[in-house]
């Protein structure tokens, strides 16, 4: 069940990242509480993920043990629909326009997993994936007893979540509790194809990237004097703000190259690999990217990906 040596590049998106000293898959609560508890006698160093859409691993690899969340089950309900945290996003929608469920046609097109989502309280098109939550059920990686939370209690914020903040390393998203409403198959399979066009025209999915880089800025992090020249720019979503990919556009770092990292001339939010890119170069093209828009600005970019060094 326990692996060793294995290129963590096999499961990101990004294809870097260099050999986790253990690494193991688990499809379901037994198994990742299993893997948790034999990891004890192994190595004090545990990382738990997803679908690998929005971490930087490291060229280096990780000295502890990887662990992929592959919790792949749907159950349904009159009410809810409980959802295993490593069903991918896709999966998901691709079961509401089977089952004819309404709520998260915004979501579509948007990479990785459940779980992952949840934990960073993905959004777009005006949704957020914390707007439908009912509960979502952890699992403590020291103590291997399970916890359930109701939408209040996770803390959600943009692109955060307890898990993400207070509990990051300590507890693991295992199961999502949705509540959906009953629609029309048509229309949420039409809506939901519109959003997978959108991103399709608009972000570099040719290459292998982590979506967005950075996290959007909110408008009351410039001047009076700034807003000026950016109010033309500013999106509601989910409150004013101004996208990250228009500040960089707008400093003329449209296709910054460090290496084989590029900051895309297709969506200066995206980082693609062009090739062989590492990891190291793609922390020097962000640390680029900040200090230009500092400079410009005065505002700190915030990442939205994560490292895992």
């Amino acid at each position: 069940m326990i692996k060793k040596d294995i290129p963590l590049k096999l499961y990101s998106n990004f294809k870097i990242g260099g050999p986790a000293k253990f690494f193991a898959i688990a499809q379901n609560l037994e198994e990742l509480s299993q893997i948790l508890k034999d990891s004890k006698n192994l190595t004090p160093k545990v990382f738990v993920f997803g679908g690998g859409t929005n971490i930087l691993f490291s060229d280096n690899g990780f000295d502890g043990i990887a662990i992929k969340v592959d919790i792949k089950s749907i159950e349904a309900n009159a009410q809810s629909i409980r959802v295993g945290a490593g069903v991918l996003v896709s999966e998901l929608l691709e079961f509401c326009i089977a089952n004819s469920l309404s709520g998260l046609e915004w979501a579509g097109g948007l990479p990785g997993t459940v779980g992952g989502a949840v934990r960073g309280n993905a959004g777009a098109y005006n949704g957020e994936i914390k707007d439908k939550i009912l509960e979502v059920e952890s699992l403590d990686i020291n103590a291997l007893n399970t916890l359930e939370r109701n939408k209040e209690e996770c803390k959600f914020g943009y692109r955060i979540s307890i898990f993400k903040k207070d509990l990051e390393g300590k507890e693991v998203i295992t199961y999502v509790t949705f509540q959906l409403q009953k629609g029309n198959k048509e229309e949420i399979q039409s809506l939901i194809e519109d959003k997978i066009n959108k991103r399709k025209l608009r972000h570099p999915l040719e290459y292998p990237n982590l979506g967005s880089t950075f996290q959007n800025v909110p408008v009351n992090k410039f001047s009076e004097k700034q807003m000026e020249q950016l109010t033309q720019y500013i999106k509601n979503d989910p409150f004013p703000l101004i996208p990250a990919a228009k500040l960089n556009f707008l400093a003329g770092l449209s296709g910054t190259r460090v290496g084989d990292a590029e900051l895309s001339k297709k969506h200066t939010n995206f980082i693609i690999n062009l090739g062989n890119a590492k990891a190291e170069e793609v922390k020097k093209l962000i640390t680029l990217v900040k200090a230009k828009i500092k400079n410009l600005y005065n505002v700190e970019l915030e990442e939205e990906i994560c490292y895992l060094n």
